[in-house]
């Protein structure tokens, strides 16, 4: 019997919904507290969510899609000039008035990276992956997400097997580091 569960495609896209709704919060808030717990939420959540792409949809699409390896490497690019604007952006005070600029950026990377994925990669695996393997992948990037880094790598390796191998170990460290210094970041 076919397994009817959500697939990769949809766990994706819904995290793409939850970016843009905190995006509409970090454009709208003028608290600056408020500004800093949004922004490392988004951070947190945009690492996990990277960290399992890279682990899982990005191999598949490498697999099954004839142009994947251009499309892959592409997405890669994006996540690594995205990592260092996070990076970056952590290293700030939501005080200084290069915070909110830099946010933008970042908002304005991960915009153009969503409407990539949306628009070409996620509809050509879908059209060409066999259903039952896209909710298998759905479950191991859920699975990914639940031990991701909260922080950015931005000099962790991107590519199976080491991020395999190297991303539970930085997850731990970061939610310690998360839990000893209050700093806020998602649950997914």
């Amino acid at each position: 019997m076919p397994d009817h569960g959500r697939t990769v495609i949809d766990i994706i896209i819904e995290d793409h919904r939850e970016f843009e709704d905190l995006f509409r919060q970090i454009e709208s808030t003028e608290d600056t507290e408020d500004l800093r717990r949004l922004t490392d939420t988004v951070i947190a959540e945009l690492v996990r969510h990277a960290i399992a792409e890279e682990q899982y949809l990005y191999p598949a699409m490498r697999e099954h899609l004839p142009d994947g390896d251009s499309i892959v490497d592409h997405e890669i690019e994006e996540h690594s000039e995205a990592e260092e604007t996070m990076k970056e952006i952590e290293g700030m005070d939501a005080t200084d008035p290069a915070f909110r600029d830099k946010i933008n950026t970042l908002m304005e990377e991960i915009r153009h990276h969503l409407k990539d994925e949306e628009e070409d990669a996620l509809p050509q695996l879908a059209e060409v992956c066999p259903h039952e393997a896209l909710v298998e992948l759905g479950r191991k990037v859920e699975q990914a997400k639940k031990i991701a880094p909260t922080r950015p790598h931005p000099s962790a390796p991107d590519t199976p097997p080491w991020n395999k191998i190297l991303a539970p170990g930085a997850g731990l460290v970061d939610r310690v580091r998360d839990a000893l210094t209050g700093r806020a970041h998602g649950t997914s």
